[in-house]
């Protein structure tokens, strides 16, 4: 369907993952048209773009890790409005990591200015949902930069438990973002200073979705007032990254 797509020319926004494996999402930005993106939309969220910013002022001083924590509770019989469908995250090719995990492995380039993973590693398990795909898992890499990346991604974590946390470390002072990965506005983000450890609550727009946010860049793009700045052969990257991690365990 992406392909058919691609081949007509027209400005093409492709939901994450690319593709299943990494054969499939070479052919997709191989068929690209000149306007392609993928959909991830935890870029655009106002508390990440906040982030993003002020790593970019080298307010953190220098960053040396970025700690993910993103699960939720998702059994076999789920559906996104409670009605029975097909479910390919609990299918053979899906699974908690290939699900939460790219936002993540995105997020740290987005965050830290285009210093990517260079190095990644994954362990998975499956000891809560009874399907044949991972429940849960552990990642931990670094970037080009050095900076450390860990992160924890669950379908096995009640929705009522803290289960959604975002950590940018530095020198001078850490980040703490609270229920901004995900699909809804708002959360809360935090600075911790390095030197007192006075925290203080850094203000950000509260009211608008990542989904909309993402839409308004990317219509943008194709009004030709804005360039899009994700090129596929990054998302192409990263994704190669992960799967390849994936392999391995």
């Amino acid at each position: 369907m992406v392909a058919a797509v691609a081949g007509s020319g027209l400005p093409l926004l492709c939901e994450k993952p690319l593709a299943p494996d990494v054969a499939g999402a070479q052919a997709l930005v191989d068929a690209a048209p000149a306007l392609a993106g993928t959909a991830f939309d935890q870029r655009f969220h106002p508390a990440h773009r906040r982030i993003a910013d002020i790593v970019a002022a080298g307010e953190l001083g220098t960053v040396t890790a970025v700690r993910i924590v993103y699960g939720c509770w998702l059994p076999p019989e789920w559906s996104p409005d409670g009605t029975p469908q097909h479910n390919w995250r609990v299918d053979p090719g899906g699974g908690a990591v290939i699900d939460l995990a790219p936002h993540g492995v995105d997020l740290v380039g987005t965050l830290l200015g285009g210093d990517d993973l260079v190095a990644l590693s994954v362990l998975t398990r499956t000891r809560v949902h009874d399907y044949p795909v991972d429940d849960g898992g552990v990642l931990a890499g670094h970037t080009a930069g050095g900076v450390l990346y860990s992160a924890h991604v669950s379908f096995a974590t009640p929705d009522a438990l803290p289960r959604r946390r975002l950590e940018v470390v530095g020198t001078r002072a850490q980040l703490v973002a609270v229920d901004t990965l995900g699909q809804t506005p708002g959360g809360t983000l935090t600075r911790v200073d390095a030197t007192t450890g006075t925290a203080t609550e850094v203000p950000f727009d509260t009211a608008t979705s990542p989904f909309t946010a993402q839409l308004a860049a990317f219509s943008a793009a194709v009004a030709g007032a804005a360039d899009w700045p994700y090129p596929l052969h990054r998302d192409l990257a990263l994704h190669t990254l992960l799967l390849t991690a994936l392999e391995r365990t």
